[in-house]
């Protein structure tokens, strides 16, 4: 007969229990698995608001080309353009697209040298129509995690001209309105906005309203930031900028790749990506990506997803060198130049 001061009785309890302890243990890391993978990975496609502007619908159009070692390029078009160019009326190459209502001039700017060389492209873009700088999605879908490289679906709305948006579906906030549809409205940052009138718009989503945005004539809005240049001047020394909560999320202070839009005038615009993390370039800090959008001319300007986002596609090629690697990463959103039908 087993005493109950008897040590062999103890253990037996321990053992029973270590079952339950090991079963909890799992539940809560399948749990907190789940949760991320929920957040990051499973894609999940939202529904879009009803609030919406009459808009055009974009081309359906593809477009590639195929670069020599030369530099040359043999690009096929899509049947808008080819007709136009068998008219005459579109003349391009590697670095420059001009029709009768697009013009478009890309280059490469190299400063500085060593590890203090930063290289990056700017794109001078003027349209006839403001609606020919439009939005586009990955895989024509609203949500999160929902995701494509910015030449593949450069290439699948047949622009002409890409770069990277703000990649809306990192995060669950902000105020998206795309191609005159609004899909998200979770005021929480400054933005900008693409009007209808052919110019851009820099404000903060938590005193502007969504139907004001609407009313006046917003087609497209970008939730990430910061603002770099408003009226005509750089907003701040950008020493404290917040975007994001989230998992993962770090400073976006200091050099790195950076992808940014401005406005010059109605209807003109300029893109710039900047390449980082590599031998070639180092990146931009923001003061320095807003004084470079200053003295390009922009009367406004915003800063968009950058680091390893950053990509700007040209006449079917990517010509920066996204991720310092030649590799492209997968976002959700672009802005793109495009012919109107």
């Amino acid at each position: 007969m087993m005493r109950a001061d008897d040590p062999h009785s103890i253990p037996s309890k321990k053992k029973r229990k270590w079952p339950i302890i090991a079963l909890v243990i799992v539940l809560v890391v399948g749990a907190i698995l789940y949760s991320l993978a929920d957040r990051y990975l499973i894609p999940h496609v939202e529904v879009a608001v009803a609030d919406r502007l009459p808009s055009s619908s974009t081309s359906g159009g593809t477009s590639s080309s195929v670069s020599n070692a030369a530099g040359t390029t043999s690009a096929s078009t899509t049947s808008d353009e080819s007709t136009a160019a068998a008219a005459g009326q579109v003349t391009s190459d590697n670095w420059n697209y001009t029709s009768d209502d697009l013009d478009i001039h890309v280059k490469q700017v190299v400063t500085d040298s060593g590890s203090d060389q930063i290289t990056y492209y700017v794109a001078d873009v003027v349209v006839e129509d403001a609606t020919d700088l439009r939005s586009a999605l990955a895989s024509n879908s609203f949500g999160t995690n929902i995701t494509d490289t910015t030449s593949d679906i450069a290439s699948n709305v047949g622009a002409i001209l890409a770069i990277n948006g703000d990649y809306y579906g990192f995060r669950d906030d902000g105020v998206i309105i795309r191609n005159g549809t609004l899909y998200r409205d979770e005021p929480t940052r400054d933005a900008m906005a693409l009007m209808s009138d052919g110019t851009m718009k820099t404000y903060n989503e938590t005193t502007t309203s969504s139907s004001e945005l609407l009313a006046e004539g917003a087609l497209n809005t970008l939730s990430f930031g910061p603002i770099l240049v408003q009226d005509g001047q750089i907003t701040s020394d950008f020493s404290s900028v917040s975007i994001d909560n989230n998992f993962g999320n770090r400073s976006i202070e200091e050099a790195n790749p950076r992808t940014a839009i401005g406005m010059i005038s109605a209807h003109h615009y300029v893109f710039v990506v900047v390449d980082g993390r590599s031998s070639e370039s180092r990146g931009m800090t923001l003061i320095e990506l807003a004084q470079t959008m200053k003295d390009l001319g922009a009367s406004e300007a915003y800063n968009l997803d950058g680091g390893g986002s950053s990509t700007m596609y040209f006449m079917g090629r990517v010509v920066n060198n996204p991720q310092g690697k030649n590799k492209e990463r997968a976002v959700s959103d672009i802005l793109y130049v495009s012919e109107g039908e």
